[in-house]
């Protein structure tokens, strides 16, 4: 039964292990390092506190995209007027080309430090172009298996942990009870972890794959109109999405230790980007600890990147009637494939520009907080809506924890404007 089971559970992991990996993107590891490093163990109560609010959204907007075989887009222009719904794919455009510029620019650092070179902006280029190449010409079911074993990159993060020492019993304490001081700062970081973790893009992107999932499978429909494969499809999204989520959190909690337990317990903690946190590990933890947490960015970038391209692509591309989906050619679908070149391009324009990346990337934060708002609120209409769900809206405890999540993010997005 066992060998059974086995590879039958690991096939239904999909869109909620991608969407929860590429979560852990080089600027998600950026703020977490920061975490680390500046509060020590004392941050870790966010990662488990954001776990149930996370995977609810993401159930949520899984489910939407399956239930209806239509992506966020079209389903919140049902409840929005048309000028609204542009406007909030617009800033999701924005922020989200942001965010690949600070993912590239990470990548670029990390990769020059360690082949022991100054081609930053070389490697750069090279990963942007290569990412943008393998979008366009790999159809969707042969990138989904490349993205599913990048998601492997992320566990050098757990490795990481285990070349220096731990001492549990203090780790599970501070989670318990932290300590700090509500400063200004630890204000700060509470939002930018939330803003991190709870992301816009993540949403659009999860729904979208769920309807690549549909239109890929000759077999498969719409759950309002395929009743019979409700009880299936339902399980494997709830699987799907605590695996994926799971995972991304335990790789966010893994980050903010390692940080903590050697960049914060030696003083060091003035870190802003990833590249910095994997550099400052060198001479704490040493050489091996630094090309686990160096190669680590490189490999969450290649995974975050084509997510935050795409879901921008799939949010426009439903807001404006085009055809679209990673299934397609560039020749079907050339308004969705222009939107995920610009978004590439103009994050390598942010990166050569002026514009220093760090509040850049604090701006697109911003921005994301202030998005997610009426983007969660929503699709919480949506999901428990008769009209558009069938038989099929969500749970009273998806109901619970997404509202819930949707006023968590409403007070993060107050408290980073008023800050």
């Amino acid at each position: 039964m066992e060998h059974v089971l086995h590879p039958q559970l690991l096939k239904t992991l999909g869109p909620g292990l991608i969407t929860g990996a590429a979560d852990d993107d080089p600027s998600g590891i950026a703020t977490y390092s920061q975490a680390g490093a500046q509060f020590g163990l004392n941050m870790l109560w966010t990662i488990v506190l954001t776990y149930p609010l996370m995977t609810a959204v993401q159930v949520i907007s899984a489910r939407i995209g399956r239930v209806t075989d239509r992506g966020l887009t079209y389903n919140i222009a049902r409840l929005f007027p048309r000028p609204v719904v542009l406007s909030l794919v617009g800033l999701l455009f924005i922020a989200n080309t942001v965010n690949i510029g600070a993912d590239l620019a990470a990548m670029g650092a990390a990769a020059a430090l360690v082949v022991g070179d100054k081609g930053t902006q070389l490697f750069t280029i090279v990963f942007a172009l290569g990412s943008l190449a393998a979008q366009i010409f790999i159809p969707y079911h042969r990138y989904v298996r490349v993205l599913k074993w990048l998601t492997l990159s992320l566990f050098a993060y757990v490795a990481v942990v285990f070349t220096v020492g731990i001492d549990w019993t203090t780790v599970l304490l501070r989670v318990a009870m932290p300590r700090f001081e509500l400063s200004n700062d630890a204000i700060v970081m509470i939002v930018a972890i939330f803003g991190t973790t709870i992301s816009p893009y993540l949403f659009f992107w999860q729904s979208s794959e769920e309807v690549e999932e549909v239109d890929g499978d000759p077999d498969a429909g719409a759950l309002v109109e395929r009743p019979d494969q409700a009880p299936k499809e339902l399980r494997r999204i709830n699987w799907d999405t605590y695996v994926g989520m799971g995972f991304s959190n335990l790789i966010a909690f893994f980050i903010i230790l390692t940080t903590a337990v050697t960049l914060n317990a030696t003083g060091k903690t003035d870190i802003e980007t990833s590249a910095q946190a994997a550099e400052a590990l060198r001479p704490v933890a040493g050489d091996f600890a630094f090309a686990l947490f160096s190669l680590g960015i490189i490999g969450t970038g290649l995974l975050a990147i084509p997510v935050l391209a795409g879901s921008a692509a799939y949010a426009i591309s439903e807001a404006l009637g085009w055809r679209m989906g990673l299934e397609r050619s560039p020749k079907d679908a050339i308004g969705f494939y222009t939107i995920i070149g610009l978004s590439v391009v103009l994050g390598l324009l942010v990166i050569f520009s002026p514009l220093d990346p760090i509040k850049a990337l604090f701006w697109s934060a911003v921005l994301n907080g202030i998005i997610s708002v009426p983007i969660m609120a929503a699709m919480m209409i949506v999901a428990s809506s008769k009209a558009a769900m069938g038989d099929f809206t969500a749970t009273t405890g998806q109901r619970v924890f997404g509202w819930l999540a949707t006023a968590v993010m409403a007070a993060a997005a107050v408290a980073m404007l008023a800050i």
